[in-house]
């Protein structure tokens, strides 16, 4: 058991919208890591505000070293309990964001 984890942290905007070059870059690194030796229990992504699950997903096939050295185990969703039925009812023109990233 470690306890030290190693924490990537992209601040160069949204990871959520497009296959990001930085997130595949950074997926790179991790599994020069890991041939390197360095074990890991996996990679969480962590996205936060408004975030399209699918884009983020995308990036896993978008790229062969990518996908060779990682698969998807789950996207989780979390919800404001309060306002999702709310957000999810909103008549919108375009895409209701939320009722995408729940759906997902």
């Amino acid at each position: 058991f470690k306890d030290k984890e190693d924490i990537h942290l992209m601040q160069n905007g949204c990871i959520c919208c497009t296959v990001r070059v930085d997130l595949i870059h950074t997926l790179k690194k991790i599994a020069g890591m890991i041939a390197k030796g360095k074990h890991l229990d996996g990679v969480i992504i962590e996205t936060t505000g408004m975030a399209a699950p699918a884009p983020v997903a995308q990036t896993f096939f978008a790229d062969d070293d990518v996908s060779k050295a990682f698969r998807i185990d789950g996207i989780v969703t979390v919800v404001d309990c309060k306002w999702i039925v709310k957000r999810i009812s909103e008549k919108k023109k375009g895409t209701n964001e939320a009722v995408e990233q729940v759906a997902f």
